[in-house]
């Protein structure tokens, strides 16, 4: 699974956020790009989620180590549905990621556990705001233009759903993202990704009142701290562990 990359390639993290997509690139490309079958297998699916939302909305602690990354996979916040994945799981979904390039691993003797990344927007030549979009739909499901405003502006600012709208269009008409059928007592119509094929009909309570704005905000910053939480605990055991390394070296000359 490790792979010692060039340290040109050991760069590519930091330059695949983003990229001019085509107008004309059509669905062909789309299907190519995603491997056979063009569709992402549900554990895929939040594996290169996740990387794609950390490496925006925490990109000092990316690309992400193997344990940062199954942990991300199954925390219970802004993940829809929750799931409980094992490190080999990962391990095997980022095999069938990296067999369609949508992945790397950067690993060197500098380095004390291989670390991960994604190449989605170089693969697919994608904007910035249409990679929070897709990521945002890929964790936690179809959204109305609302939700998604308020939950994919921690990783891309959306000004309006205007904006929302606009990047849900383009997408739509690469036939990446679908409109679903409004929901009887809902307001609005719901969008989903086809990375992973047809969405399923989700079944959810009648009469469920849609979050307001302000809570979904407040749900977002919440979740960003979580997040950030998860990454400081993650590096105060790193600096433990370098510490006695060094004490064992340190004795070493005594």
């Amino acid at each position: 699974m490790e792979e010692e990359l060039s340290p040109m390639e050991e760069q590519d993290p930091a330059a695949g956020q983003g990229a001019d997509a085509g107008q004309d690139s059509g669905a062909v490309r789309e299907s190519a790009a995603l491997g056979p079958g063009g569709q992402l297998s549900p554990v895929e699916e939040r594996v290169l989620g996740c990387l794609i939302e950390k490496g925006l909305t925490t990109p000092e602690y990316y690309p992400l180590t193997l344990n940062s990354l199954t942990t991300a996979c199954n925390q219970k916040s802004n993940r829809q549905p929750v799931l409980d994945l094992d490190e080999k799981t990962v391990v095997r979904a980022l095999d069938g990621l990296r067999d369609r390039e949508l992945t790397r691993v950067v690993s060197g003797a500098d380095m004390r556990v291989p670390r991960y990344y994604h190449r989605f927007a170089e693969v697919l030549e994608l904007e910035d705001d249409e990679v929070a979009a897709l990521c945002e739909l890929m964790l936690r499901g179809p959204q109305t233009v609302g939700e998604l405003r308020a939950r994919a502006s921690r990783m891309t600012p959306f000004e309006s759903l205007e904006q929302v709208g606009a990047v849900l269009e383009r997408l739509e008409g690469r036939q990446l993202v679908t409109r679903l059928a409004r929901q009887p007592g809902r307001k609005e119509s719901r969008y989903a990704h086809l990375l992973a094929g047809a969405p399923e009909s989700e079944a959810e309570e009648e009469g469920e009142a849609p979050p307001e704005r302000a809570t979904l905000e407040v749900r977002a910053e919440n979740e960003r701290l979580e997040a950030l939480e998860g990454e400081v605990a993650e590096l105060r055991q790193e600096v433990a562990g370098l510490r006695q390394q060094l004490d064992e070296f340190r004795r070493q000359f005594e």
